[in-house]
């Protein structure tokens, strides 16, 4: 049962699509100066459309302007509790100010089995959702914003589990429903993201993930089989979109951890570049390489994967056979989303290129994690017709991590007047970007680089110029038994990878409170042993192959090449966090 979402302004009853359609929510507003926290390429602007909604994954707006999200929960988010009522929201804006006014959440909730989902879709007078296993449809309502009659299920049966459970998906003109179903391991390995293990061959996964399959948005009632497999060999392609000329692309997550699972072969500054995200062109029985191949974006070139008799990137092997990227950006960054702007609003220049949202890296460590943007890739007959530019930058704030960033872009949809939209899921909000230049003939620019007065602004917290160290404020870090304060030390830059190559921080947060990767390690709360200095270097040593509240898997050494002594360390600054809540507990 739909219900105005708690906080927000009561609302009178929605117009209809015809009312709303003479509305001015079409108009442009001026510009708010601030961007609602980012900094855009010249000319355009943005304002916060809407709010702490929950975690807003993908995008879809109605012919009537009314947008509509597909919020999402579970362990990605360290099950932390959703917003009260529905996974499913209907947003408008009826004053023009560029500000959603009335806002409904719809559809089933957490408390009858619910979990929500990423995909979202408009065709032919139906919305589409993913929820849970399924993707169902809703007839658009003839008054108000949220559809009041029951859904109907079109696919069901789709897996669930994995590195990769969500179903994103789009809908072409002609009807075709286009799903992805991402891998549900890294590379296909018998043991999941664990150093030296071979590749199974053939892959088991191919059979029913890793690819994008192919439904009929115009039935109810299909089931989910190996059947409908439209492309194989994308290991993790969330954004699916179309071009003037009906030209299908998808992104490609590359795989993680070549230096970590494969230490004889690559470095870890080679396994923070490679491999590159892709832009690909779907066609029917296209194999993109996932899991036998990754694209080298040095080399411009598919090469073998390690796991399949690869050495390091020289070898290409079957690859030859395999389909290449349309386009290549860097590694890690997390395509979350990508959109082919078919809009009228934004200068021609931006006509039938795409917009990718990167949602950010987490295993780039001990580099600096990248992403965290929105890109440009300009396109010409399906082609690049030159290099990509970041178009809106600063969604982070001030911390470019996944466990401490404000804002992770995930979702973009374009609305009837050319506006653009981005979905974030860790801060909640959306964000609607017009452009007010008066050069429609202008060309592509580049976001102005992200100041720390926008970092502030989009992180919600003021913030000095040199930041802020994540144990401020914290008071000394308690020393374990029979080490030194020296040790500890060492350990915590190991931690944050500014010694001994460390990687923790990818996963657990420069803070160590944790990401959707990684678990809290400053609770107190110890998930494996019994939190002792032993059984915490016994837990790093030997890794964790099946995690059991989150998504990243924790090779030996968390991948990276530890000394005992560098490991000893390490243990001790983790039992130190781990016990500083419970030391400034006894002060008080």
């Amino acid at each position: 049962m739909a219900s105005v979402v708690a906080g927000m302004l009561l609302v009178a009853a929605a117009p209809t699509h015809a009312q709303a359609a003479a509305q001015p929510a079409g108009a442009s507003p001026a510009c708010p100066g601030d961007n609602g926290g980012i900094s855009l390429s010249a000319g355009f602007c943005a304002t916060v459309f809407a709010d702490r909604l929950g975690h807003p994954r993908h995008l879809a707006v109605a012919p009537n302007g009314v947008v509509y999200v597909n919020t999402w929960s579970g362990r990605y988010y360290h099950y932390d509790t959703p917003p009260p009522c529905g996974f499913l929201i209907a947003l408008q804006d009826t004053t023009g100010n560029g500000r959603a006014d009335k806002i409904v959440r719809f559809g089933p909730t957490q408390a009858e089995g619910n979990a929500g989902g990423t995909g979202i879709a408009i065709y032919n007078g139906y919305l589409y959702a993913e929820t849970n296993d399924r993707i169902v449809r809703y007839r658009l309502p003839t008054s108000g914003i949220a559809p009041t009659t029951a859904p109907e299920t079109v696919v069901s049966g789709l897996p669930l589990t994995g590195d990769h459970p969500m179903h994103p998906f789009a809908i072409d003109h002609q009807g075709n429903l286009y799903v992805d179903l991402g891998s549900a391991t890294n590379s296909c390995q018998s043991e999941n993201r664990m150093p030296n293990v071979p590749g199974e061959n053939p892959c088991p996964e191919l059979e029913t993930r890793a690819g994008i399959w192919r439904y009929d948005a115009n039935r109810i009632g299909q089931h989910f089989s190996p059947a409908e497999r439209f492309v194989t060999g994308l290991r993790n392609g969330e954004g699916i979109s179309f071009d003037s000329a009906g030209r299908i692309f998808a992104t490609q997550h590359g795989r993680d951890q070549l230096g970590q699972n494969w230490p004889k072969l690559y470095s870890l500054r080679q396994s923070a570049d490679l491999p590159a995200e892709e832009l690909v062109q779907l066609h029917k029985g296209a194999d993109f390489g996932w899991p036998e191949c990754y694209y080298d974006g040095f080399q411009h070139r598919l090469v073998l994967a390690p796991e399949y008799g690869g050495d390091g990137g020289k070898a290409v092997g079957i690859c030859a056979e395999k389909d290449a990227p349309v386009a290549a950006f860097p590694a890690h960054w997390a395509p979350n989303d990508m959109l082919i702007y078919e809009g009228a609003q934004f200068p021609s220049a931006y006509k039938d290129g795409a917009f990718i949202a990167f949602h950010g890296s987490w295993n780039r460590a001990p580099e600096p994690q990248g992403g965290y943007n929105v890109v440009f890739q300009p396109l010409a007959d399906g082609k690049p017709s030159g290099p990509f530019v970041v178009f809106a930058d600063g969604f982070a704030g001030k911390y470019m991590e996944p466990g401490r960033a404000a804002h992770r872009p995930t979702g973009l949809a374009v609305g009837p007047d050319g506006a653009l939209y981005i979905a974030d899921d860790k801060g909640g909000r959306i964000w609607r970007v017009t452009y007010q230049g008066a050069n429609k003939a202008a060309g592509i620019a580049p976001a102005a680089p992200a100041t720390a007065a926008t970092a502030a602004a989009t992180s919600g917290n003021a913030l000095p110029p040199e930041g802020v160290h994540p144990n401020a404020g914290a008071g000394p870090l308690p020393i374990p038994p029979g080490a030194s304060p020296d040790q500890v030390a060492l350990g915590e830059r190991i931690f944050r990878g500014e010694a001994g190559n460390g990687t923790c921080a990818g996963c657990h947060g420069t803070d160590g409170k944790g990401t959707p990767m990684g678990s809290d390690l400053t609770s107190g709360h110890s998930l494996w042993g019994d939190g002792s200095v032993p059984a915490i270097t016994r837990t790093i040593a030997d890794g964790v192959q099946h995690p059991k509240q989150h998504t990243g898997v924790m090779p030996p050494m968390g991948g990276a090449r530890l000394s005992q002594a560098e490991l000893a360390a390490v243990a001790d600054y983790v039992w130190a966090i781990g016990h500083r809540q419970a030391l400034s507990g006894s002060r008080q």
